[in-house]
């Protein structure tokens, strides 16, 4: 049945006007392979090859724009429309991605941290994938697992390249989802982690992650809950911070103090971050996942725009917009990835990589599945038309 609509069949019936695509639910992306972590930094180190060579477009005049996001006001003299609570915010996010991928796509959201009272995700995802020829739709999935895993394999992307080999202990603040891949992703290209501290602000979150690495990782044979920040970066070869929090004051955003860095560590920071003044050194590395992303964000909204992007390579672009930091210390993950730029260069190095996550990850991941998806017969096939009713 979908076979006309294939983005990947060279033998498909061009003269026909049918339009099938494929709804897959959580279950069924599973079934199709959204959770394999080896094969998602796989497909994620490729992407950044495709990122680096410009074979790709995002949202915006810049082709680089995170998405479109909906917030709403303090005040309203509607009583129904949603109060801004953290995290409150309807958001689009579209792409297209080239080379083998040759696809195009959007994952939709909506995001309400009081969710969790309601025993849901903060956010509740899904992505639809086009033919990035006809822009028919091939296939409309459930995408929670499909951002949660992209977003983790980043990070150990990153770690492949810039981390030390014999990395063993791996700090986390932040014992949520995004702990949770990212810890998978690291194990993934990192097998010799045996120890992980954890920073976490509720007990449950903390229990449930514990119980999650014992039945997940059994070569993790030391597991610390740690109190501070601090404790969590110090003596680590790579840390990450996972944690969810407001925007808008990046004083109280958890900072990385250079004091607390030990030779060689590897940090990825997906999440809200600051650093100290020592950490704006110059061989302190600091690599962008993508640096068009982050200028993006930086034409898009006031100054200082760590105020309301909180991700550490912002707080970079601010520094260089002050003066502070020269442009060139600023490094393209892609770069390096190409092999046209050093990886981790001697075993001391301390190399900071902020992540920004990005819709080009969802086309990437999300093409991948739905192909595994297809040949394995997964999913419900859908009709959207056997003849359009206007053309």
């Amino acid at each position: 049945m979908l076979q006309k609509n294939r983005d990947h069949s060279p033998d498909g019936d061009k003269t026909s006007t049918r339009i099938d695509f494929l709804y897959l639910s959580e279950p069924d992306m599973i079934r199709a392979g959204v959770t394999d972590m080896a094969a998602c930094v796989d497909t994620m180190e490729e992407m950044f090859g495709l990122l680096y060579s410009g074979d790709y477009r995002m949202a915006g005049v810049n082709n680089n724009s995170h998405g479109s996001v909906v917030v709403f006001p303090e005040t309203s003299p509607f009583p129904n429309m949603p109060r801004p609570t953290p995290d409150r915010r309807f958001m689009a996010m579209p792409a297209y991605l080239g080379g083998r991928f040759g696809t195009a796509g959007m994952k939709w959201y909506g995001s309400n941290i009081e969710n969790r009272d309601k025993g849901l995700p903060r956010s509740i995802l899904m992505f639809i994938l086009s033919n990035a020829d006809t822009g028919a739709p091939l296939a409309f999935m459930s995408a929670n697992l499909l951002s949660a895993y992209r977003t983790g394999a980043i990070p150990g992307v990153g770690a492949r390249h810039l981390a030390r080999r014999n990395s063993r202990t791996v700090g986390i603040l932040g014992p949520g989802v995004m702990a949770k891949t990212s810890l998978s992703a690291f194990m993934a290209v990192c097998p010799l982690i045996d120890t992980v501290k954890i920073k976490g602000r509720g007990q449950k979150n903390l229990d449930a992650f514990l119980t999650w690495i014992a039945e997940t990782f059994p070569q993790i044979t030391t597991v610390t809950v740690v109190d501070s920040v601090e404790q969590v970066v110090r003596d680590c070869d790579i840390v990450t911070f996972c944690g969810s929090g407001a925007t808008g004051d990046p004083s109280t955003y958890p900072t990385v103090k250079r004091d607390w860095v030990s030779p060689g560590t590897f940090l990825a920071m997906p999440a809200l971050c600051n650093i100290d003044a020592g950490m704006e050194a110059p061989e302190i590395r600091k690599v962008l996942d993508n640096p068009g992303l982050y200028h993006a964000w930086f034409e898009e909204n006031s100054k200082p725009v760590h105020r309301h992007i909180p991700a550490v390579g912002i707080r970079w672009l601010d520094l260089v917009d002050e003066g502070r930091i020269a442009p060139d210390q600023l490094e393209d993950f892609g770069k390096i990835v190409a092999g046209e730029a050093p990886a981790r260069r001697d075993e001391d190095e301390i190399i900071m990589m902020s992540v920004g996550g990005m819709p080009v990850e969802d086309v990437a991941w999300g093409t991948v599945v739905y192909r595994n998806a297809v040949e394995k017969g997964i999913g419900v096939p859908l009709n959207l038309w056997d003849s359009p009713a206007l053309r």
